[in-house]
């Protein structure tokens, strides 16, 4: 599922980039409506809009949702502490006793100065 996504998210991006840079700007227009009387005013029509601005919409929505998705998906969730009736102990506590350093018996003794070799 997670790779899924991951794939519809690659999409949408590189479809919000593509309809991005095949769209004419707003500003494109500035200068015939100055002189030319266009219909359309400095900041561009107020009319609906187009396919491609519908399109991007719609891709800038699958973006977002599936990065929300994504990011709870991957977010580190804390395992859940539960009891084990017959051990008495959370599971995690005997974990953390399994991971503990070794015992005493089993740290090598140390090196005596009779030990040691005379040069």
């Amino acid at each position: 599922m997670f790779t899924a996504l991951l794939v519809i998210y690659l999409l949408a991006a590189v479809g919000i980039i593509g309809l991005v840079l095949i769209q004419q700007g707003k500003g494109a227009d500035m200068g015939a409506s100055f002189g030319a009387g266009a219909s359309n005013t400095v900041f561009g029509s107020g009319g609906s809009g187009n396919f491609l601005t519908r399109m991007t919409a719609i891709f800038a929505i699958i973006f977002l949702v599936t990065s929300l998705v994504l990011g709870n998906l991957s977010t580190n969730k804390t395992e859940s502490k539960w009891v084990d009736p017959t051990q008495g102990q959370t599971t995690l506590e005997q974990q953390a006793s399994d991971n503990a350093a070794p015992a005493a018996s089993e740290v090598p003794a140390e090196k005596s100065s009779s030990d040691e070799i005379p040069q």
